[in-house]
């Protein structure tokens, strides 16, 4: 292990790796025979897996939120893709700053509206707008349109993060710094900034579904090989500089469109793909608004993030598993340089690196593609470990949340936390493979607009994981009612049929949502500015 200079240990760098919308089972680690991912797979063999990791909310902002903050949806206010984390609300990247450490953000953010201002609901408040607490325009900086013309300004704190660099968007589609980027390598803007309809120019695209297609530029301009190299470059300074050093390696991908570049395209062909167990699953039992949105096809959806289904198409289902699975080996590829420049840079024995996504995706399980307000495990479960070298390898079921990382990687670096943390360490399973530090796991998903291709959905779901139940409550009176044990597919909800155990998830879940109703909310602030306009780096270009 590195030594500071006096003599004792140094404090241990973290990389952080996320990926966005990977399910827990899309990893060779995981089980999966299709996908390769050795340097996943490297990983995983000298870290701790975490094979019953779960998110807090199954939507891109509210689980980044919760995985920054360590605190509820309903706490910390990202509830949905509607609104922003507010800029002074207390993160471990913040206390890791504090801690001495350098910190940086690499890829995606998404801990701003940026890229879903599409799905902001109208306020009904008249008075007293955030832009008079925070400054104006704090939460413009990962709006696309700021980039044409040179990156913004940032603020000294980005969530506790000095150095930032994004790649705002999703499939083929290139902005931020990632835009820059690509153009200063010699992109066209043309093939970069492409929209995300199936207009989009592209070499090679399914018949099926427009959103599975090679983009029309090479796998040196796409966000996979961005966040690689820009994490790379920041260790190798850090490393130069000396001192402890966060990075969050954060890659957009394998989220849809789902367009790996090049090579990438071409690596399974969709013939060879498996469709998973309950494609077919008539969803007797499940809430009507899933049964519509499983009839969806592809074709008829009506913005490119909303659910959809299979509706019988099994060929579609396999062309965007072969897509997916390019993405995610792309991905994998980029790991294993960042891994080898630790080795190569002498920092690998000092750094925890952590694994996860911030949810998964449907992917054909029970007829049904994407992600939003679909609580099976498909979307729930995360793939997560936790290589601390430190510690010895292993493998454990017991139950962790994504809102336990940050409680965890300050526990680990012995970085001080704060008020209103919900999430728990998980050092002691580390440790002991066989602990636990939690008999159940919430989840929140809330949906203000309450409607989605024309299907009503509900407005609130509650969903409690146990070792061998999954209770889901829709504020519609809906609910399923799982024996994960028994039924790992989740094919046969339980219903009513067993109400001794329904009653008991049931007031487990009200002990659940008692303890996340946090009573520090909307109290562990980081200061507020001096005046609303302190700083002309908030202000839109």
């Amino acid at each position: 292990m590195t030594a500071a200079t006096n003599g004792a240990p140094a404090q241990p760098n973290v990389l952080f790796i996320i990926t966005d919308q990977q399910r827990a089972d899309h990893t060779g680690f995981a089980g999966n025979e299709v996908v390769r991912t050795p340097h996943l797979d490297a990983l995983a063999a000298r870290g701790t897996v975490f094979d019953n990791a779960w998110v807090a909310n199954p939507v891109c902002m509210p689980n980044r939120s919760t995985i920054m903050t360590g605190r509820m949806p309903s706490a910390h206010g990202v509830v949905f893709n509607d609104r922003s984390l507010e800029p002074g609300a207390n993160t471990h990247v913040r206390q890791f700053r504090a801690a001495g450490y350098r910190t940086a953000l690499i890829g995606k953010s998404h801990l701003q509206h940026g890229m879903s201002r599409n799905a902001v609901f109208p306020s009904r408040q008249t008075g007293g707008a955030v832009d008079d607490y925070w400054p104006s325009g704090w939460d413009t900086l990962e709006d696309a349109e700021r980039y044409m013309s040179g990156a913004p300004e940032f603020p000294d704190s980005f969530y506790g993060f000095e150095h930032v660099e994004l790649s705002i968007d999703h499939g083929a589609r290139v902005t931020g710094h990632h835009l820059l980027w690509a153009l200063d390598r010699g992109g066209r803007l043309e093939d970069l900034m492409v929209p995300l309809t199936a207009d989009s120019p592209a070499r090679r695209r399914s018949e099926r579904w427009w959103q599975v297609y090679e983009p029309p530029y090479s796998a040196e301009f796409h966000s996979s090989t961005f966040v690689t190299e820009r994490t790379i470059d920041f260790i190798t300074d850090a490393a130069r500089q000396g001192g402890p050093w966060l990075a969050w390696a954060s890659y957009p991908d394998p989220h849809h469109p789902m367009t790996p570049p090049g090579e990438w395209f071409d690596r399974h062909r969709p013939d060879d793909m498996e469709v998973p167990a309950s494609i077919d699953d008539p969803l007797d039992g499940a809430p009507r608004y899933v049964q519509a949105i499983s009839r969806m096809h592809p074709s008829a959806q009506r913005a490119w993030v909303t659910p959809c289904g299979v509706a019988g198409d099994h060929q579609m289902l396999r062309e965007a598993l072969a897509a997916t699975y390019g993405m995610i080996e792309m991905i994998d590829d980029g790991i294993g340089q960042i891994l080898a420049a630790l080795d190569r840079l002498g920092q690998a024995d000092n750094t925890i690196v952590v694994f996860t996504s911030d949810h998964g995706d449907m992917m054909g399980d029970h007829g049904l593609m994407l992600k939003g307000f679909l609580h099976y495990r498909g979307t729930l479960a995360v793939p997560m470990v936790i290589a601390d070298p430190r510690r010895s390898p292993g493998r454990t079921q017991s139950l962790a949340g994504s809102i336990d990382l940050g409680p965890t990687l300050m526990d680990l670096a012995g970085v001080t936390g704060y008020e209103g943390i919900g999430g728990r360490s998980l050092a002691p399973v580390l440790d002991d493979n066989s602990a636990t530090v939690r008999d159940e796991v919430l989840i929140e998903d809330d949906f203000p607009g309450a409607l989605t291709m024309d299907i009503l959905t509900p407005v609130k779901t509650r969903t409690l994981v146990t070792a061998d139940l999954r209770l889901t409550r829709h504020s519609d009176g809906s609910e399923q009612l799982f024996d994960t044990a028994a039924d790992p597919d989740e094919v046969a909800p339980l219903g009513r049929s067993d109400p001794a155990r329904r009653a008991d998830m049931y007031e487990r879940l009200a002990e659940a949502l008692m303890e996340a109703d946090d009573l520090a909310r909307g109290m562990p602030l980081h200061p507020p500015p001096a005046s609303p306009n302190v700083s002309d780096s908030f202000i839109p270009a």
